[in-house]
């Protein structure tokens, strides 16, 4: 099937063929045709299919009609990061080139001035994060009345618990009668029970099973001791012994080990830098750019980067830490093998964390292969081994107030 068989405008048709594609991928072939009836869609399909087109195409085409009032947006695109909110923007500005629609873009780390001023001239299409949207309302700054078709892109963490509370009152403040869309690569069940409460008889588009892993990644675990030094010096092996490295995503659990990995490498004369939440927007734009751009080879993440971010030729991802939900995973290693390449992910597994490894094996369905010997699980998981003496010499507290405890009488 080719694009002129979806039913979208001969305007996004021209910019399509302008971007070099020609047949579209099975999320799209699904899904355009629904959003095009006006249909509420729940999307599923695995990263780096292109989902993001599936609702940007139709949605340009929708919009041909019409124009934006000041403050009064006519769609609205919800995603969970900055760098997800503007790598939409960049998808609308390219297909939409031969539009004269305007986009605005709400996220944090930019001034609200600018953003303000972009919405006094109407906005057509409106990209945010829910905190900074939530911040433009409360400051009766934006009327979301005139939505007609709201878009919740990554939907499993955008309707993770955190964000359950933002997006209940959002889906409040545009009309009852708008189109939504739904996407995401995974959707656990409970998940996809809630998201019914947003959908209106939604057309259910899945093109691969949910929180599945592509067939064109390579996967596999390696076994490290507790030891921080140690597993640096495992990934350090794994990058030198890497067949067909071009560039790499690292990705570690918490934002401290991102500095720590990030500033090791370097000592160890690798081309590299860091991604994580608490750098201002700017620089974290700045360090995307530049990692597309082959600036530097090596890009020490945290979960920042997880998510839906398109960087066409990633060859390989390390998992510096086993991510601490299956979830993460898929969408991890979804940042290479895109669009038919092929990709390489390692994750370095330490002894206490079979859990975390077994609940991954789970979700995806499949035996993750070891690459050496695999990790002797610790029998007693949560205490550190091979790690610092002060984390031992926590353990050994705990345990003596446990025992102060328990000896107490209960009155």
């Amino acid at each position: 099937m080719s694009f002129e068989n979806l039913g979208l405008s001969d305007k996004v048709l021209a910019a399509v063929k302008s971007s070099g594609y020609t047949e579209p991928t099975p999320i799209q072939e699904q899904a355009i045709p629904h959003i095009m009836q006006r249909r509420d869609v729940l999307g599923i399909a695995q990263t780096g299919t292109g989902k993001t087109a599936s609702f940007t195409l139709p949605m340009l085409s929708l919009l041909e009609r019409g124009r934006a009032r000041a403050r009064m947006p006519r769609t609205l695109i919800l995603e969970p990061t900055r760098e997800l909110a503007a790598q939409v923007e960049e998808n609308l500005i390219r297909y939409g080139q031969n539009h004269k629609l305007t986009v605005a873009l709400l996220i944090g780390g930019v001034s609200f001035d600018e953003q303000l001023r972009k919405l006094d001239r109407g906005a057509d299409i409106l990209i945010a994060t829910p905190g900074r949207l939530l911040d433009h309302y409360e400051r009766g700054k934006i009327l979301m009345t005139g939505v007609d078709i709201l878009v919740i892109d990554e939907a499993d963490r955008m309707l993770d618990m955190g964000f359950i509370p933002d997006i209940e009152r959002i889906c409040k403040m545009v009309p009852f009668t708008r189109q939504t869309l739904f996407f995401s690569a995974t959707m656990p069940p409970a998940i996809e029970k809630l998201s019914h409460q947003f959908l209106q008889n939604p057309v259910h588009v899945s093109v691969s099973a949910p929180a599945s892993t592509s067939d064109t990644i390579t996967q596999r675990a390696v076994a490290s001791d507790m030891a921080d030094y140690e597993k640096r010096s495992v990934l350090r092996g794994l990058i030198d012994e890497a067949e067909g490295l071009k560039n790499t995503i690292i990705f570690c659990n918490r934002k401290r080990d991102v500095k720590i990995v990030d500033k090791s490498l370097q000592n160890h004369g690798y081309s590299c830098g860091a991604l994580h939440g608490d750098m201002d927007q700017r620089s974290r734009m700045t360090m995307l750019a530049d990692f597309k751009e082959n600036k530097i080879t090596h890009l020490v993440a945290s979960d920042v980067a997880a998510r839906g971010l398109d960087i066409p030729d990633v060859s390989h991802i390390f998992n510096f830490d086993v991510p601490g939900t299956a979830e993460d995973y898929v969408h991890r290693i979804g940042r290479t093998g895109r669009a038919g390449r092929k990709g390489n992910a390692f994750m370095i597994v330490t002894p206490t964390e079979k859990k975390a490894f077994d609940a991954i094996e789970e979700l995806i369905g499949q035996s993750i292969e070891w690459q050496g010997d695999p990790v002797e699980w610790d029998s007693k998981a949560g205490r550190r081994r091979g790690g610092s003496k002060s984390g031992s010499k926590r353990d050994e507290q705990n345990d003596l107030l446990r025992k102060t405890k328990n000896a107490l009488p209960n009155r």
